[in-house]
């Protein structure tokens, strides 16, 4: 064998090894095969109908108008929400139960979604599906600032994550199919006229990992850890997918996007601080030396912010894995 025969050979194996070690762990939940089914009744003056709510969480019914958190240790939300607005309750469905081989999955759908007082009041909203790891603040109080309402991001512990919480984790693995509704993109907030608003809307995935602190006045501010961010273009079958984390300020890494950057202005997020008050992440770049505290994993059916998006747009998503 000469020498350009052994070192291949040598790098052949050498990369054969980056990849045997390379560990998939199912995410908590993560298969999408346990709902909790919650049937919400909403106000007379509405029409008092029967609405249902899907949310990722050991099986089980509910049949009372409560204000939803997670149950058995579940660490995902969904947009799904149950509103009390001057004691009238409304709700939004956009993440639904679907169907993958011979089980379930998440469906997220971009839908308007409307309510009719009595023939008086006929307003109209354009609402995405999101799955995404942390809570949902209910019930909601006002359509104002729904970003507000999404504690994004858990915790990275054991309880969280598993036996490999504290080992570098590389990316995020799912099974995915898209439907493109091709329709214009609206913004639709139920107090304005609709708008078409230029541009496409695509479905969007994530994985983020931040390093978190609070501050003595209660603000959060975190470092952006790392990023993997998409937008999918095209209508596809069921396939895999695996996102690929960018440890550090990757702007001016190869494929960088503006949408890859950090979390401001309209597009900040938001979490509950140690006083319970949901504030603002103030985030900026941290390092691949930075130890991070918080993951975000979030699906999102319209990447193009709040009441913005094509209507019929879906995407499915199954086995949510993390890649260490």
């Amino acid at each position: 064998m000469n020498v350009k025969s052994v070192l291949a050979a040598g790098a052949f194996l050498a990369l054969s090894a980056q990849v045997s070690a390379q560990e998939e762990v199912l995410m908590k939940f993560g298969n999408f095969e346990q709902w909790i089914t919650r049937n919400v009744k909403e106000s007379k003056i509405l029409g008092g109908k029967t609405a249902q709510l899907f949310e990722v969480a050991p099986t089980a019914t509910w049949n009372d108008n409560k204000a939803y958190s997670n149950q058995g240790g579940s660490i995902w939300a969904t947009s799904n929400v149950m509103a009390k607005v001057a004691g009238i309750t409304k709700t939004n469905t956009s993440v639904y139960i679907g169907q993958h081989g011979g089980g379930k999955c998440a469906k997220l759908l971009t839908h308007e979604e409307g309510m009719k007082v009595m023939g008086i009041v006929n307003i109209h909203v354009l609402a995405a599906g999101s799955l995404f790891t942390g809570n949902m603040v209910e019930p909601i109080t006002s359509s104002s600032n729904p970003f507000s309402k999404l504690n994004l991001g858990i915790k990275i512990n054991e309880h969280n994550l598993g036996k490999n919480w504290n080992k570098h984790l590389k990316g995020v693995k799912f099974d995915y199919m898209v439907e493109l509704s091709n329709q214009p993109r609206i913004k639709e907030t139920g107090f304005s006229k609709k708008t078409t608003v230029s541009g496409k809307d695509y479905p969007q995935a994530m994985c983020v990992l931040q390093k978190r602190w609070e501050d003595e006045k209660g603000n959060i501010h975190a470092k952006r850890v790392a990023t993997a961010i998409h937008r999918f273009t095209k209508s596809s079958g069921w396939s895999t997918m695996k996102l690929d984390l960018k440890y550090g300020n990757c702007t001016n890494t190869p494929g960088f996007q503006s949408y890859m950057g950090l979390f401001t202005g309209e597009q900040a997020i938001y979490a509950t601080n140690s006083k319970g008050k949901q504030v603002k992440v103030i985030e900026e770049w941290g390092t691949a030396d930075d130890q991070p505290t918080h993951i975000i994993v979030k699906f999102d059916s319209s990447c193009g912010g709040a009441y913005i998006g094509s209507p019929g747009n879906c995407i499915c998503v199954d086995n949510v894995k993390l890649v260490y």
